[in-house]
């Protein structure tokens, strides 16, 4: 059973709809609003690789792209970036570490620790 992504015109949201019949597909309506006026999206989809090519992937030097190992923010989304990469979930714990790191750059700075924890994070990481 596929998972459809569509944008709803009425009120201009991206919904995911659950199709249990490819057959003979129902007229999708959006959950939130009701409405009948959406259009199908390309999805995204993922790429299952090898650990051997997750390791070389890690191991270029491009990869590092912007890394300053003198800013907690950087180096939070170069370490978001390395477990994702991974497959590894760095538990809530370090969610929130990066949320202050990534509020500190915003707000200029500061001590690690001192963020208000408020800035949400980048899907980009």
């Amino acid at each position: 059973m596929p998972i459809y992504e569509y944008l709803c015109k009425d009120c201009r949201r991206r919904v995911s709809l659950l199709v249990r019949s490819i057959s003979n597909p129902p007229t999708p309506v959006c959950p939130r609003c009701g409405g009948k006026k959406l259009d199908r999206l390309m999805s995204r989809f993922a790429r299952v690789k090898s650990e051997e090519a997750r390791l070389e992937a890690l191991a270029d030097p491009t990869s590092f792209g912007d890394l300053d190992e003198n800013d907690p923010a950087s180096v939070a989304r170069w370490a978001k970036k390395m477990g994702k990469e991974m497959g590894e979930d760095l538990g809530e714990d370090f969610d929130q570490v990066v949320e202050e790191a990534m509020a500190e750059e915003g707000q200029g700075g500061g001590a690690a620790g001192e963020g208000t924890g408020g800035g949400g994070i980048s899907d980009e990481l």
